[in-house]
């Protein structure tokens, strides 16, 4: 992924308000990112533990989205997948997210949602190896577990968008 800035990321958020994504709280030190091990920027908002947003680049423009988590959290006990990365983690690390929609559909309270990892590190889930955790992906190349989580992560924005 590039390098993306903070008006960018302001910029780019389809389903919240100019004001909303005026006062999100971004992530500290973006400039020391490793941008290239991304396929998307995902964060929650300090000031707002139940707040999440997602950064996607697509035909070269940042799309980002808002999200709100469930919240409760599953029993640890058990497990879940991730969604988008496809990893399974404890349950509890795991967590329901929706966002609005986009246009009259979203005016209406109208969401989509998904399961995703908690602390939205998708991009570094896809990257370690779980030890006696058996992973759907695993087996395949960090190349195509990157290509197949940009590819959830843009169905789940094209849901949002209605596309």
């Amino acid at each position: 992924m590039e390098r993306i800035t903070e008006q960018e990321i302001r910029r780019s958020m389809v389903n919240c308000s100019r004001g909303e994504a005026s006062n999100m709280t971004l992530p500290k030190d973006l400039d020391l990112l490793d941008w290239k091990s991304r396929e998307f920027l995902g964060w929650r908002d300090a000031k707002a533990p139940l707040r999440g947003y997602i950064v996607q680049r697509r035909d070269g423009k940042p799309v980002g989205i808002a999200l709100r988590a469930a919240d409760s959290a599953m029993s640890r006990r058990r497990s879940a997948m991730c969604l988008l990365c496809r990893t399974v983690h404890p349950a509890d690390t795991i967590s329901m997210f929706t966002a609005k929609l986009t246009g009259p559909l979203g005016r209406n309270g109208n969401s989509v949602g998904t399961y995703i990892c908690a602390d939205l590190a998708c991009s570094q889930n896809i990257r370690t190896k779980k030890p006696g955790v058996p992973q759907p992906d695993q087996g395949l190349a960090i190349e195509e577990r990157s290509a197949g989580l940009h590819s959830r992560l843009s169905a789940f924005i094209d849901d949002v968008l209605r596309v």
